[in-house]
């Protein structure tokens, strides 16, 4: 990767790599198994943890190292534009129940940084949502009224510290930034200090509901344990057919250093340009770390290195030359409602939880998780549980346009991409550093040719539900525009809900 492009790897895992944790190797019972070990898992565990019940976390990479490893790190209660949708959808009790969590996520990480010494670059910070079009005026003051209404301290402004004219703003003061991996690790030491257990290299594939629940994993291990939460991200478990009310959403990271004289001290996102969003860290050498972020997509449809340009370009623009540092992506599932997806797994659940659909905001939504889900457990109710509630009917039909939407994409891809021919071509016109979806033979494959010109071929079918995926170039890695698996060119899962890997083809 050249020097103007910036390096292939998260910041946040580069400048924290954390001691490993073994993998399980024998059968274990605990009180409370939570899958997943990033913001959601990890917040869960701890809770359930200080609440003096026996837990283990399995996780099937390295903790904090999935969505939480990629964030753009901001702890806010400001989530765009939501507060307005909540105040139509579920009225202003329901976004005041939604502020009230989010501010109290927000609350417990202060608290925990300070009772336990966490050093993690915190940062309190004005959080902003901006535009710089005249015409998106009037939404954003609706949201400054929708979110002042909801309890936050927002006010609508036309002056910022961006180095270009904004047409307005919501302002939200005293919100945070800091780095996630940091925090999750040291939350993570602490909870092994109160007995918690940690499994890295873990992965489950097997989940049997009972009076104790047992989870099986990759290697044939059984954890036994009478609570289960799903906090993986998009859910490996789905007995409540969430992923109808969830779609993935891909962003891109751009980062460079910025002299701090001309670093924004606020955290700014905009719906506007497909999305951008933007905040700075310290820095080595007395700088400060430029963040940008946006151009969302599905995973598995964009050409990837064209959108990286046009964030670079975008951030030169505005902030002029910049030598980039470090790149990344990120991904997070939305809910049809807005609203994320936690509480118990399915209707019939007495023992079983999930975590999941936080629409870019999974900070302050993983710690709201944590508080919420560890209450349930206890047989406690907050006031929002029923916000969050999974099992939520009374949105059904306002969710019903973006249910269909959801919907739609995946049989476009689930169907169509049966019907629509291949492309051409045959294995030996995939230059190196390429990959290409074909039939070779009595088989559909996912074909890649590396430097060396060595060729990596496996099945082209997601192991998920059977949707083909697509070559992403500039992340070296196979995509599902369903449901947002990702595998590498091996066809190791990379991120779920896939608990397979793609198989190998022999061509």
């Amino acid at each position: 990767m050249s020097q103007h492009t910036g390096t292939q790897a998260s910041y946040w895992i580069e400048t924290a790599p954390g001691m490993p944790h073994p993998a399980l190797t024998e059968d274990i019972t605990v009180d409370v198994a939570v899958i997943g070990g990033g913001m959601a898992g990890l917040s869960t565990a701890w809770e359930v943890a200080r609440g003096g019940r026996s837990v283990a976390v399995l996780e099937a990479e390295r903790l904090a190292g999935g969505v939480t490893g990629h964030t753009t790190a901001k702890l806010t209660a400001l989530h765009t534009l939501v507060y307005r949708r909540l105040r139509r959808t579920r009225g202003a009790e329901g976004a005041k129940l939604y502020g009230r969590s989010q501010t109290e996520a927000i609350r417990r990480a202060r608290q925990l940084v300070d009772e336990l010494g966490i050093e993690c670059d915190w940062e309190g910070a004005p959080a902003f949502t901006y535009a710089t079009e005249r015409d998106r005026v009037p939404e954003l003051r609706e949201e400054a009224e929708a979110a002042r209404e909801a309890g936050l301290t927002a006010g609508f402004v036309t002056d910022t510290e961006l180095p270009f004219p904004v047409a307005g703003a919501v302002e939200v003061a005293d919100q945070v930034q800091f780095h996630p991996r940091k925090y999750l690790l040291a939350l993570a030491e602490a909870l092994t200090r109160r007995g918690g257990q940690l499994f890295e290299h873990t992965r489950v594939v097997g989940l049997h509901e009972g009076e104790p629940c047992r989870l099986t994993t990759e290697e044939g291990r059984t954890v036994t344990a009478r609570d289960v939460v799903v906090a993986t991200h998009y859910p490996v478990f789905d007995r409540a057919l969430l992923f109808a009310r969830l779609a993935p959403r891909r962003e891109l990271v751009v980062t460079a250093p910025i002299d701090p004289v001309h670093a924004p001290q606020g955290m700014y996102i905009t719906p506007e340009e497909n999305t951008r969003s933007l905040r700075t860290a310290p820095y080595h050498a007395g700088t400060r770390l430029l963040i940008i972020t946006g151009e969302h997509f599905t995973p598995g449809t964009a050409d990837v290195e064209e959108r990286f340009g046009r964030l670079t370009n975008w951030a030169t623009a505005r902030f002029g030359p910049l030598d980039f540092a470090y790149r990344w992506a990120t991904q997070d599932n939305d809910s049809s409602d807005t609203v994320p997806l936690v509480g118990p797994l399915h209707a019939g659940s007495r023992h079983t939880y999930v975590a999941t659909g936080f629409g870019g905001w999974g900070l302050s939504g993983g710690i709201m998780a944590g508080l919420l889900l560890s209450a349930l457990i206890d047989g406690r109710e907050p006031p929002w549980a029923r916000l969050y509630d999974p099992r939520r009917v009374g949105t059904v039909l306002r969710e019903a346009p973006a249910l269909l939407k959801y919907q739609a994409k995946v049989a476009q891809h689930f169907v169509g991409d049966r019907l629509a021919p291949l492309a051409g071509g045959s294995v030996d016109d995939i230059a190196p550093g390429e990959g290409a979806v074909m039939r070779v033979g009595a088989h559909v494959c996912a074909v890649f040719r590396d430097a060396s010109g060595q060729v990596h071929a496996v099945s082209a079918r997601c192991t998920h539900l059977g949707c083909l995926v697509a070559f992403n170039r500039a992340e070296q890695a196979w995509e599902c525009p369903c449901h947002g698996s990702r595998f590498d060119v091996d066809g190791r899962i990379l991120q779920g809900p896939a608990t397979r890997p793609l198989g190998p083809r022999d061509i």
